[in-house]
């Protein structure tokens, strides 16, 4: 295998090259944000700093979103890529992994036996920090005029008790997205590091919000 350093510059390049034209919330300026908070994450967690790296490098490599639903692509491009870099078969396992199992839509399921790991907490943790705060609203609201969706309308309530299938197909204004599952990450934090820094963008977000309705309803 590559030395750690080559390994993760040549895994940045491939990102930057693959996604050079991917939407503005999950092109490779997400993925940095992710992979700086993994490291940051990292720092207080028995974990194996290369995985990691690798795991929040590719997570979105290849997005279900953007690729006709289609949820195995993104594995299999890192998989592929990592094999190109003589990475050992446990860690592109490991990775894979991760990517797999490391999405918000896989909180639907139910499988106790599902994967997991250190490293997937906090690549996990990572990932939902950058969908929460001030660049998770911006983040929300691009995706939302990229599907060209409302901003919000009142009189379509949010869906607390979707199914996998309903989250993922959903075209509701962009505003339920909040209640759908923004301000419901806080909770499903899995490191302290990713808690605290979660609560505090919870914080901002609620304010948002109240904002949000304050004016949307002509009070302020």
């Amino acid at each position: 295998m590559n030395t750690d350093k080559a390994l993760i510059e040549a895994t940045i390049n491939f990102v930057k090259t693959e996604l050079k034209h991917a939407e503005g919330g999950h092109d490779w300026f997400h993925i940095e944000r992710v992979y700086k908070n993994s490291l940051l994450i990292a720092q207080y967690e028995a974990v194996n700093l290369t995985t990691v790296a690798l795991a929040a490098l590719l997570h979105d490599i290849a997005d279900p979103k953007f690729h006709n639903g289609d949820e195995t692509l993104g594995a299999a491009v890192a998989r592929t890529f990592l094999k190109t870099q003589n990475v050992d078969e446990d860690m592109i396992v490991h990775v894979t992994n991760i990517i797999d199992h490391m999405s918000f839509k896989n909180s639907f399921d139910t499988d106790k036996n599902a994967f997991s790991s250190k490293e997937m907490e906090v690549v996990q943790d990572a990932d939902r920090l950058d969908a929460i705060g001030a660049i998770g609203i911006a983040r929300c609201f691009n995706y939302g005029g990229f599907k060209n969706r409302a901003l919000y309308n009142p009189e379509i309530e949010p869906n607390l008790n979707m199914s996998k299938s309903e989250y993922k197909n959903s075209d509701a204004p962009t505003l339920n997205h909040f209640y759908e599952k923004l301000l419901l990450l806080k909770d499903q934090m899995n490191t302290k590091t990713g808690q605290q820094i979660a609560l505090e963008r919870h914080h901002y977000m609620e304010g948002f919000l109240n904002q949000f309705l304050a004016e949307w309803e002509g009070k302020k």
